[in-house]
């Protein structure tokens, strides 16, 4: 595989994908050029920033003095500066080279990172993450248009799956890594690795990344034309629901476990990574076989998710089954990440990092919804199945904009 500055794809003046979303050439064997596959390095990098948290919460609360809940608006300040942050930072960098936002991107992440570390109050902590998130949704805006205007209409959405599986390999092995050297060296320990990690990223991608100078593209009123399909409203609808549905299970799925399925609670993790074995192979599945078929493979991966969390909800109850039907879900779950993200490239236009930045709020938007509605489904009379039960109704909302798009696009074609 030759090296990305010897490739050097013409990342700035692609040829825009089709609007309405027709059929794309068969993607066959070849490679993806190697600028994608560093961006699925940083997006490791970045998945670990976001998740990592969730495993520290003890930690961070003790050392700033104040409550795990109160701990916990971490975790919210990370979503809601992706959630806003990914569309205005698009706009703010719009008349910047995709490169030198890029690198950017990670040096604001990298200096979100060093402020957590050096936190000794709640309130500076929160200040640091919602910096990272800001440097976090600047990356995904930009990098996914860079991806998928490397790889060409053509494999737009294996490109995506690259992007996509390093956040889940980050839930496999960043995040449990991360907190075991919280632990072990104290919660500062994976923020200062972070932003190490980051600022490297940044001179590779300085480096290795072509530099792109034509940005005919990049008006404000171009980026606001992209946004005007209504099927692009309705990926993003989808988008919600589908992420809706996997969180307001998956966020309560250790009570789940062990309360319901009378798992062992220090099998939870390896339970957890069967989880994240189950995503990584979907998403790798779903970047493969959504190029050439997105709705062929949308629906039915969704209509799985649907059936795996209606069967949580009934059968559960054994602890094989339960952790066999949550590696499923993930499998069936993250099957559609790589292909809903590769809709919007279709829908916008290759080039558009506006619509890409909504994509990425769209994802937040869900992530908040489930776990919400999740949590309050636990607490009322439905108990353990409430989640499951929340998840599964999500999902088959997410049917409805699936079909309608699908619809669409075979009326297009």
């Amino acid at each position: 595989m030759s090296s990305p500055s010897s490739t050097k794809p013409d990342i700035s003046t692609a040829a825009p994908l089709t609007g309405d979303g027709g059929d794309t050439a068969p993607v066959g064997k070849a490679k993806l050029p190697p600028v994608v596959w560093l961006l699925g390095a940083v997006a490791f990098i970045m998945g670990t920033s976001e998740f990592i948290v969730s495993g520290l919460l003890p930690q961070i609360s003790g050392a700033l003095d104040v409550s795990v809940s109160s701990a916990g608006a971490l975790i919210t300040a990370f979503a809601v500066g992706m959630m806003i942050g990914a569309p205005v930072m698009s706009v703010a960098t719009r008349r910047l080279p995709r490169r030198s936002a890029l690198v950017a991107a990670l040096l604001v992440f990298a200096a979100g990172h060093v402020v957590g570390a050096l936190s000794s109050n709640l309130g500076l902590a929160l200040a640091g993450r919602f910096a990272a998130a800001l440097g976090n949704g600047t990356f995904w805006a930009v990098g996914a248009v860079v991806a998928t205007a490397a790889a060409g209409p053509a494999a737009s959405t294996r490109a995506m799956g690259v992007m996509v599986g390093g956040i889940t390999l980050a839930n496999i092995v960043g995040v449990p890594l991360g907190t075991a050297a919280g632990q072990l060296s104290g919660w500062q320990a994976p923020f200062w690795m972070l932003a190490a990690l980051a600022v490297v990223a940044a001179a590779v991608i300085a480096r290795r990344i072509p530099a792109d100078t034509t940005r005919a593209d990049t008006s404000l009123r171009a980026e606001a034309t992209a946004l005007r399909h209504p099927r692009l409203w309705l990926v993003y609808l989808a988008i919600a629901l589908i992420q809706a549905g996997l969180m307001a299970a998956y966020s309560y799925v250790a009570p789940l476990l062990t309360d319901r399925a009378h798992l062992a609670t220090a099998l939870v993790p390896l339970a957890l990574l069967g989880y994240g074995v189950g995503a990584l192979a979907g998403t790798t599945i779903g970047g493969r076989l959504g190029d050439r078929q997105p709705y062929a493979t949308l629906i039915p991966a969704t209509a799985l998710t649907a059936a795996f969390l209606g069967a949580i909800t009934l059968w559960a109850t054994n602890s094989v089954v339960a952790v066999l039907l949550v590696v499923l879900l993930g499998t069936a779950g993250f099957a559609n990440n790589p292909v809903v993200v590769g809709e919007v490239v279709r829908i916008a236009g290759a080039g558009r990092s506006l619509p890409m930045a909504l994509a990425t709020s769209a994802f937040q938007v869900g992530i908040a919804m489930g776990s919400w509605l999740g949590g309050v489904a636990l607490t009322s009379s439905l108990g353990l199945q409430g989640p499951s039960l929340t998840g599964f109704v999500f999902a088959l909302a997410a049917l409805l904009p699936l079909g309608l798009l699908a619809a669409s696009h075979h009326k297009a074609a």
